[in-house]
């Protein structure tokens, strides 16, 4: 039975449209807004989505922007208008929608669209994820910003502070349509002249300048000499200092045209709040690539991402939250992961204290039990500091003594003899 999902802001449009498709056999979704319907996008992976343009956070046409950027479009798309929208609804179709339908909508039209669409079995291509993707966090557009006019005035571009994966969504983002592309890493032979003419207008990618050979190297200064004949862009990447690839044997004047215009990634520090985002756009990527089984992150794990601070290598924390990700997506034993699952793979020197890590499955449980687990820690941890002594264990709480000893009771805290003296 194929799933569809109606998003539209108005109950009556959808109570009828869900009524109509539920009546010919369909299981039905609906969402009222976007944020609704990114979860039921992300939760189910609906065979179809009737998608309205007007809506109140989020309008359908950049919704359906964010999903083609994101390379979400694994499913037909169906825009729908009113009056004085259609060319808007026309112009959809630039960016992945199957069709649309005007408003109001008749029965048939209805009915034989939904069939086509469903019968659309041109496989969706699967798009690079891109900073288009993260285009609501502020910080991350105006990164894409910064990278977007660097790229435009010269034709070798170095992004710091990210490599591999991330650092093929940074260049991702600067690929024009259709372009050509070759990753050098991957042409261990001599680059040649016809190689080079091959991608012509494309992009030459380089996820990481620790990671080439000699021969490498010597491919990208060939490369490079080329660039402007050929309309080529070379877009390279490193977590490195020019100094750490010097003492590696890369030759200096190389090492200088690389590093003449160049883009820092942006830390993650600081950006708590927008971490869930971040890491749920990962892991929806992945899992639509093939590169991981079916996931999704659980609340109380979106929730130990935002709070874990990333101090300890904040140029690199891009790198730390993708690979992180990618590895609760492999390693995870359930298709939710939870809060146990980030304190078991979050790397000490990034998640901090193993006392932090401890709290982390605090998360996944209801407000009231997860209070209660903390003051009974809270108080184990300060009863073994005061060697058991109920007076000092008092004056640090700030509780009176009788309250202080119900408490413990209450929380079925064990007190040594000293204490119950």
């Amino acid at each position: 039975m194929a799933i569809i999902l109606v998003v539209d802001d108005e109950v009556g449009i959808r109570e009828l449209l869900s009524e109509i498709l539920i009546d010919e056999g369909y299981d039905v979704r609906v969402a009222e807004n976007a944020t609704a319907a990114r979860q039921i996008r992300n939760e189910l992976r609906p065979d179809l989505v009737l998608l309205d343009i007007w809506m109140p956070d989020t309008d359908g046409i950049t919704l359906l922007k964010e999903w083609h950027a994101a390379g979400h479009l694994n499913m037909p798309v169906v825009m729908m208008s009113g009056h004085g929208t259609i060319d808007t609804a026309v112009e959809a179709t630039r960016f992945g929608a199957f069709d649309f339908l005007e408003k109001p909508i008749a029965l048939q039209k209805l009915l034989s669209t939904v069939q086509k669409a469903l019968k659309h079995d041109k496989p969706p291509a699967r798009l690079a994820l891109t900073l288009e993707a993260f285009s609501r966090l502020a910080f991350v557009k105006e990164f894409k910003r910064r990278l977007e006019q660097a790229a435009a005035k010269s034709p070798i571009l170095l992004i710091k502070g990210a490599n591999g994966g991330m650092a093929e969504i940074c260049a991702r983002t600067l690929q024009p349509p259709r372009a050509p592309w070759l990753d050098l890493s991957g042409v261990s032979s001599a680059l040649s002249q016809e190689m080079l003419e091959k991608v012509t207008g494309g992009i030459l990618f380089v996820p990481d300048l620790a990671g080439l050979g000699k021969m490498q190297q010597m491919n990208m200064a060939f490369a490079v000499d080329r660039l402007e004949k050929l309309n080529l862009q070379m877009i390279a990447a490193t977590v490195s200092s020019a100094s750490v690839l010097s003492e590696a044997g890369w030759d200096s004047k190389l090492l200088a045209r690389l590093g003449e215009i160049w883009v820092a990634v942006p830390s993650l520090a600081g950006h708590g709040d927008e971490l869930p985002e971040i890491a749920s756009l990962l892991l929806t990527n992945f899992v639509e690539r093939g590169e991981v089984p079916a996931r999704r992150l659980s609340s109380g794990a979106l929730n130990a991402l935002r709070t874990l601070p990333w101090k300890a290598n904040p140029e690199s924390s891009w790198n730390d939250l993708y690979a992180l990700v990618r590895n609760l997506a492999i390693t995870s034993l359930e298709e939710e992961i939870s809060a146990d699952d980030v304190a078991r793979v979050m790397p000490a020197d990034v998640g901090g204290s193993p006392e932090v890590l401890s709290l982390l499955p605090l998360f996944d449980q209801p407000l009231r039990e997860a209070r209660d687990a903390f003051e009974k820690m809270y108080f184990e941890h300060h009863l073994r500091l005061e060697g058991g002594n109920m007076t000092k264990l008092a004056d640090r709480s700030g509780l009176e003594r009788t309250h202080l000893y119900r408490k413990l009771k209450q929380l079925d805290v064990k007190l040594g003899k000293r204490s119950e003296e």
